[in-house]
Order: structure tokens, then C-alpha cells, then sequence
């Protein structure tokens, strides 16, 4: 009994992330400004389209990757948000949605309430000084599914900005561990599980 004790708390308590986490840097005034705005909008993650084949297309991307994820997430409805919220949030930031989950992989494997030996939190393995730098400082909403996609997402945008485009030091940046390749290159090997190729039936 002691022993499915303490694996039941095991499961209860967050786990260990494998990941770094940014670093704390200082951002000028509009650029806070910009971050914190584009966390604060609250527009739910909910999917619209302009036409049927555009509608179509998502759900074949959602039933790939609802397959791909099985594994990981075996209850559908938390799958189903999972993926609706990060190709939603990927989309917003202007990023590759297959980049963003393998991120995740690389970073939590999946885990909403995973936790860095750093201190980062959740699926994107976000770092709490974030949410007092452009949020509420509230660092337990990063356990929340899209308050940390959202966050991630944002960050890793505006990364991707500051480094130009450049993804190698992008990732880099976003993992504390900018110009150096392990955590680059196991990002990019994880994104090619997530890479969906359509194909329409005629």
C-alpha cells in the first residue's frame, strides 16, 4: 500500500523537464509593451475559416496528428484541445505548428505540469520571471494549457525576431543555450514527426 502510495503522489507532483529555459533580459519599453499585449488578447483558440477546403484541411492536420500523439495524450478531448490550442497559437505568432510541437516534445514530452531543474514550467517549459515581466505575475497560470502555449509561442516569436530569422539561434536563445547545437538540432530532429503532408481526397 505504501508503495501505490507514493506513486500515486509521484503522479500527482509536476515532473522533471530535461530542457534549459531562457534567460532574463532586459527589453525597451515598446517591445514589453508589444509582448504584453499580444498575451493579454483573449481571443479563445477556437479555429475559423474563410472556406470549406481551408476548414477541411485542419481537421485532416488535426486527425494526423491526434494519431502521432495517441501515445502521449491517450484522452481525446485533452488531445483534441492540445492540438487546437497549439496550432492556434502557432498560427497567431506566425509560426511553424510542427517547429512549435517539437519544440514541446524536446522541452516537456508533453507534460503540462513538467518543471526544469531551472524552473520552467509546462508544455513550452516556460520561465516565471516571464509573467512578471509581461503578465500578472502569476507564475502558477503556466500550468494552464494555453496561457503557456500562448506565452511560448509569443517568446519564441519574439526571439525568432531578434535573431533575424535565424532558427539555429532562435532555439538557441529559447533554451538558454544560444550558438550551441544540441538543443537546435534536437528540436528540428523532433519537428519532423509533427511535418504534415496533405493530401486531399479527390
Amino acid at each position: 500500500m505504501a508503495g501505490a502510495g507514493a506513486g500515486a503522489l509521484s503522479l500527482a507532483l509536476p515532473q522533471a523537464a530535461r530542457a534549459g529555459a531562457q534567460i532574463e533580459e532586459p527589453l525597451i519599453d515598446s517591445v514589453r509593451t508589444a509582448l504584453s499585449s499580444a498575451i493579454h488578447n483573449k481571443a479563445p483558440p477556437i479555429p475559423e475559416f474563410g472556406d470549406t477546403e481551408s476548414r477541411m484541411a485542419y481537421l485532416r492536420w488535426l486527425g494526423a496528428m491526434s494519431e502521432r500523439l495517441k501515445k502521449k495524450l491517450p484522452d481525446w478531448p485533452t488531445r483534441k484541445e492540445f492540438l487546437q490550442t497549439v496550432w492556434y497559437e502557432s498560427r497567431r505568432s506566425g509560426l511553424d505548428v510542427s517547429l512549435v510541437l517539437g519544440l514541446v516534445q524536446v522541452e516537456s514530452n508533453f507534460r503540462k505540469f513538467a518543471v526544469s531543474s531551472a524552473g520552467a514550467r509546462g508544455y513550452m517549459q516556460v520561465m516565471p520571471f516571464w509573467t512578471r515581466v509581461i503578465g500578472d505575475s502569476d507564475p502558477s497560470k503556466l500550468f494552464h494549457m494555453q496561457t503557456n502555449l500562448r506565452f511560448g509561442c509569443v517568446i519564441l516569436r519574439h526571439y525568432l525576431d531578434r535573431e533575424k530569422g535565424d532558427l539555429f539561434m532562435t532555439l538557441g536563445r529559447y533554451n538558454g543555450s544560444r550558438g550551441r547545437s544540441p538543443y537546435p538540432d534536437a528540436v528540428f530532429a523532433n519537428q519532423q514527426i509533427w511535418v504534415f503532408k496533405d493530401r486531399p481526397l479527390d
